[in-house]
């Protein structure tokens, strides 16, 4: 029953993107003025990311019908993830029409951290609420950024969201057992609403994410993350640190270009926040690989996090507590190896 709503997901997803193709003009349209931060230099319409929040809706709807029993809108968590994806989703949205202020967006970004402590989704870390309750508005802020820098490729970020959202479905159910609540459920949906995207999204693209997508994809992460992913010590009665450290592997190809591009940047001068082609997946064009071979190579590492989180998790659930240690090296060596390429291979000069 579950996978029926990945199909329907995947469905959905390509009718909706089939549609937006064809009948958007100018709204939406990237490229045309920003040709100096982005790397496509077509003009293509940027509102492929409304396929996932149309996704969410419907199989949020399906759901509350097919399974009456349990009452979504009661969930205070789901009420807040639904409120705080309406934020992103719609903040997005303004940001590709109309270019909207970036402390405008942080505010919106802040917002949506409270929203989830709010309705009881917050970061177990260090049990003090406080600092937990800074440390996930910290983390929302950070993945919504994070996978919009990743955004500058052709189908990089999805492909590595449909890796963490794996990461985050096959794990809860190695600590709670193969489920069909809304979680599981609102994560098959979107897993379909990536694949039916990349079909559009792949090299050579006919549309991008845009800002509507990124941010509420990095928001509907960042909540899946911390219920699954962050908040496994907690949940298996071990360290609350090991969660940490299943979600920096899971979160690899994320957390490697985006510590990679501000540690280059910084080295620089320049803000973190500015846009521009300096990103491990460009420096790796730029060592010779063309834009699918680099697809193939962030695929690799984002399936290589989405497996050995998962060893993660299972050890974990065994309380072999001291050997996810040594699945830090994994990431360091992904970090290592692709910012030793941005500095052997920069950006040409014009």
């Amino acid at each position: 029953m579950i996978w029926v709503f990945l199909i329907g997901g995947f469905v959905l997803s390509l009718i909706c993107n089939e549609l937006l193709l064809r009948f958007s003009q100018s709204l939406g349209i990237r490229n045309k003025n920003d040709v100096v931060i982005r790397w496509s230099n077509q003009s293509k319409p940027s509102l492929g990311g409304v396929s996932f929040f149309v996704v969410f809706i419907f199989s949020s709807m399906a759901f509350s019908v097919t399974s009456p029993v349990e009452n979504i809108f009661q969930n205070w968590e789901f009420v807040g993830l639904l409120t705080a994806g309406s934020l992103a989703f719609l903040m997005g949205l303004a940001d590709d029409a109309y270019n909207t202020k970036p402390l405008f967006k942080l505010f919106i970004q802040i917002s949506c951290g409270v929203v989830f402590i709010l309705t009881g989704t917050i970061v177990d870390l260090t049990h003090v609420f406080y600092v937990d309750a800074a440390l996930t508005i910290l983390w929302v802020i950070a993945i919504m950024n994070s996978l919009n820098m990743l955004d500058n490729m052709d189908g990089i970020t999805g492909t590595t969201v449909l890796f963490i959202l794996s990461a985050c479905l096959v794990g809860g159910w190695l600590i709670n057992g193969v489920s069909s609540d809304v979680w599981s459920i609102s994560i098959i949906s979107m897993m379909g609403a990536l694949i039916g995207f990349l079909r559009f999204n792949i090299h050579p693209s006919k549309i991008f994410m845009g800002d509507a997508g990124s941010q509420f994809i990095g928001l509907f992460v960042s909540f899946v993350a911390i219920k699954f992913l962050w908040n496994v010590g907690p949940h298996t009665e071990n360290h609350s640190w090991t969660g940490l450290i299943i979600t920096l592997v899971a979160f690899t190809p994320a957390a490697a270009d985006t510590l990679t591009v501000v540690i280059n940047r910084l080295k620089r001068g320049q803000s973190p926040m500015v846009g521009g082609k300096d990103h491990t997946t460009h420096h790796l064009v730029y060592a010779g690989f063309n834009d699918r071979q680099v697809w193939y190579i962030f695929t690799l590492i984002g399936f290589s996090g989405f497996a050995l989180s998962l060893v993660m998790i299972y050890l974990v659930s065994q309380g072999i507590i001291l050997a996810t240690l040594l699945f830090v090296a994994y990431f360091l060596i992904v970090f290592l190896l692709l910012y030793r390429n941005t500095l052997k291979f920069p950006e040409p000069k014009k």
